[in-house]
């Protein structure tokens, strides 16, 4: 067989749906019925953004005029321009038939046609299946193509809505320890006044947390790049929480994210980070608090949060733990690299 593979334009809704049904399909078979996946509405806005931050390609996949699968390509172009982010999306009918390793292929050579020179994707697996995914078809297909496991990740959810008396109870644990501390929150767009010691932090979670044996370099602070997403929350309507611990210098000490999705009914846990100099005074947990609070006030609505750690996460795992989170599902962050 010859596959088929071209460029989708984002704002032709038979090549999108195309592209995102194969997707979906894919993501819950491998994961479940009930697998948390983007919708196709937040899929369509985040292609047709026009960004700065990332060039984003989406392939469709074609064995003659049947669609068998759908891909996409990801190239950062402000900080890690050596890395490309691939994803491959084949419904398990189409599995086995060289569409997989036809749209790699392809992939890996418009990466290295862009000068990267890392690849980097992930899959998702049973929690069950343990840290390693041996036999998850996503895991056994990167294996055979080169892709090592750089980083696992453990998926967690906390069924909403959260006990008021266990927030109060944790918030009582942590006073002493987080006196001195301004916590402020708010819903939507990181405020002006904040927002430079916000985008200090967020540039330093890729680095400062776990990254295994990923090959990322530090991100550099740029406000533009924090309004870019913001504006894409926006087209999607997400809902984003935001909660920030000033020290009593007026550094930022810590941060955390919650962005709801008002498609699907969960919310999602984007970063979170301590700084170095602040740890100890379990700021980590009273952020995350913080937006639980706002969350259960302004969206009532939502069903679940999810967040992703690295297995070797202990600290931050404990801290979920604490809060109710349940390990749902594992991830893992692969790489290859070309030179």
């Amino acid at each position: 067989m010859t596959i088929e593979i071209s460029r989708i334009d984002p704002f032709d809704p038979h090549d999108v749906d195309a592209w995102w049904e194969a997707y979906a399909a894919a993501e819950r078979a491998d994961r479940g019925a009930d697998a948390v996946v983007w919708s196709l509405a937040e899929s369509r806005s985040e292609l047709q953004q026009d960004s700065a931050v990332v060039d984003r390609r989406a392939f469709l996949l074609r064995d003659d005029d049947e669609i068998v699968g759908s891909a996409s390509l990801a190239l950062p172009l402000k900080d890690n321009v050596h890395t490309a982010h691939l994803a491959i999306s084949v419904p398990p009918e189409n599995r086995r038939r060289g569409v997989g390793t036809a749209a790699l292929t392809f992939l890996e050579g418009e990466a290295a046609a862009s000068a990267r020179t890392t690849l980097q994707a992930s899959t998702s697996w049973p929690h069950t299946l343990g840290p390693g995914g041996t036999g998850a078809p996503g895991r056994e297909f990167a294996r055979a193509h080169g892709y090592a496991l750089a980083l696992g990740d453990v998926q967690s959810r906390l069924a909403l809505p959260v006990v008021p008396a266990t927030l109060d109870r944790i918030e009582a644990e942590i006073a002493e320890s987080t006196e001195g501390y301004e916590i402020r929150s708010w819903v939507g767009r990181v405020p002006d006044d904040v927002v430079e010691r916000w985008t200090t932090l967020d540039a330093t979670l890729e680095t400062e947390a776990p990254t295994g044996e990923l090959d990322i370099e530090p991100q550099k602070p740029d406000i533009d790049s924090i309004r870019e997403s913001e504006e894409l929350l926006d087209l999607q309507h997400r809902i984003s929480f935001g909660t920030i611990a000033l020290a009593p210098d007026g550094a930022a000490a810590a941060y955390s994210q919650l962005v709801v999705s008002t498609d699907d009914g969960n919310a999602y846990q984007w970063g979170t980070l301590v700084r170095a100099a602040d740890r100890g005074h379990r700021l980590g947990v009273a952020v995350k608090v913080a937006n639980l609070r706002m969350l259960h006030r302004e969206a009532p609505q939502a069903r679940a949060v999810y967040t992703y750690n690295a297995e070797s996460n202990a600290h931050m795992l404990a801290v979920n733990t604490m809060l109710g989170f349940r390990p749902s599902e594992r991830m893992g962050e692969l790489q290859k690299r070309l030179t």
